[in-house]
């Protein structure tokens, strides 16, 4: 499989359906919509993706791009390489650190050390539907030293004495994302003990308590072409499963299982009839198209460069998932405006498409106008 997620792949799925085996089930009577399939595409394509990138980073110990099991941290102590492919867009300024949560049983609890003041770092908090529902931090949180607990949609109980803050995620699974800036090849070696003082925890240890019991063993479907291609929306029935309804998508979620998607739910594309099959076909291929449109969109046209923000919580998107859907494609992960900005650019000076197989290219600034930042600018 491209290793750039799921990018290819489902690009390939709008493309060339197959029939699907290994699957049971059967779709719901009424007579499904073109329209309801492009809707559902667009709704989950972010969260397929998102779902790529967790199973090969925490499942699958021979992806090439696994970090480390749920509930532990994987510190990269290095920059990012083009080998790097799982996430669409890294940077080299800030060595990342992973960790994917299963919030399931009980919250898990993330302490951070002190970091010196002119040093910027941030955890960024990702749920599955790729919403980022908060930041520990140098901007948020300051550069002390501290303990945060990060809650599932399950869990009820309060905020302990000891935690400075609590996060709530949406989902039972979860992303926390760790950037450490370097400042120079040779200050790699401050980088790594900081990482080493990033700690995870459940809070039933953190407490000194028994622990829950263990949550259900899950059987994750593995993520490869063919899958993909015979079943894209299998894959977000299995992710819906961890994904609670909200009040803002009841009547999104019904009209999604009219054609047959919904939590935990098989989803049997073989069992479809031509014109329902058809009707896939179309929607998926005319949402792929309307997300690839809604990427070049993004921001505002400022002198060749598109300047905006695509990233945020569930109220910055406001039920906007063609947006959503289009900041994954653009680079997945990104992070809120008022934490980073990401012009963009798809053409050089003379209008030419970028290529950079045939040519280098330089980026010019006005002399002593170089981008207002509080941290680093690359």
């Amino acid at each position: 499989m491209n290793r750039t997620v799921l990018l290819a792949v489902i690009l390939m799925a709008i493309l060339a359906i197959v029939s699907c085996t290994n699957n049971t089930g059967t779709v719901r009577a009424a007579i499904p919509h073109e329209d309801g399939y492009k809707q559902a595409f667009i709704y989950g394509f972010p969260m397929i993706m998102n779902y790529g990138v967790m199973y090969e980073y925490a499942v699958d110990k021979n992806s090439g791009q696994y970090k480390a099991p749920f509930n532990q941290i994987f510190n990269d102590a290095r920059v990012s390489t083009p080998k790097d492919t799982a996430v669409v867009t890294p940077n080299s300024d800030t060595p990342y650190s992973f960790l994917w949560m299963d919030l399931r049983t009980e919250p898990m609890v993330l302490c951070v050390p002190q970091v010196e003041r002119r040093r910027y770092y941030s955890v960024q908090l990702v749920d599955m539907y790729t919403f980022n529902y908060g930041y520990i931090g140098s901007r948020t949180t300051g550069n002390g030293s501290g303990c945060y607990m990060v809650a599932g949609p399950d869990w009820n109980g309060e905020k302990p004495v000891g935690i400075e803050k609590e996060f709530r995620s949406e989902t039972q699974f979860s992303l926390a994302g760790y950037r450490t800036q370097l400042f120079n090849p040779a200050d790699m070696g401050n980088v790594i003990k900081i990482q080493a003082g990033y700690k995870v925890q459940p809070l039933s240890a953190f407490l000194h308590q028994p622990a829950p019991p263990a949550a259900r063993q899950i059987d994750f479907p593995k993520i490869d072409k063919e899958l993909a291609k015979s079943n894209p929306f299998g894959y977000l029935n299995f992710v819906l499963q961890f994904c609670p309804p909200v009040p803002e998508e009841t009547a999104l979620r019904a009209r999604f299982a009219d054609i047959g998607i919904a939590p935990g739910k098989p989803f049997a594309a073989d069992q479809l009839s031509e014109t329902q099959r058809a009707d896939m076909l179309a929607g998926m291929k005319d949402g792929y198209a309307a997300v690839e449109q809604q990427r070049g969109n993004v921001g505002k046209n400022i002198n060749g460069w598109r300047v905006g923000s695509a990233f945020g919580d569930r109220a910055f998107f406001h039920g906007d998932y063609l947006l959503r859907a289009a900041a994954a494609l653009a680079g997945i992960y990104g992070n809120d405006a008022v934490e980073a900005t990401y012009p963009m650019a798809m053409k050089d000076s003379s209008g030419t498409t970028l290529d950079g197989h045939s040519h280098n290219y330089t980026l010019t600034f006005p002399a002593n106008q170089y981008p207002p930042v509080n941290a680093f600018w690359s």
